[in-house]
């Protein structure tokens, strides 16, 4: 099993939960968060004055998957998310040993879907 987690801006999430439908995935976990890339935040102006804003809002999505469903799911993320520009975000993959789905017990692929 596999863990997709990304960092979206966040006017792409609706588009990217339609998508995602339309490709299939076993469930989805979504949390607003603030940060920066190598961009390190963006110069404002309000009323003539200009500040920096450091950390951006940005949502992060995670998704356990089977591991023959994850170029499925990067390539629905890519697909939407891609501006081509600064601040489009970051996808990691990573290993998941375990799952249990708490209200039955029930483990690893089982609990997925």
């Amino acid at each position: 099993m596999k863990r997709v987690e990304a960092v979206i801006r966040p006017e792409k999430l609706e588009l990217l939960r339609v998508e995602l439908e339309h490709v299939g995935y076993p469930g989805i976990m979504v949390s607003e968060v603030r940060g920066h890339g190598k961009q390190r935040g963006i110069t404002q102006q309000w009323r003539g004055t200009e500040y920096k804003e450091y950390f951006l809002p940005k949502v992060r999505i995670e998704i356990i998957v089977m591991e023959n469903q994850v170029k499925r799911i990067v390539d629905a993320i890519i697909e939407v998310c891609r501006t081509k520009a600064v601040g489009d975000g970051k996808i990691f993959i990573s290993t998941v040993d375990e799952v249990v789905r708490i209200r039955t017990g029930e483990l690893n692929e089982t609990a997925v879907g």
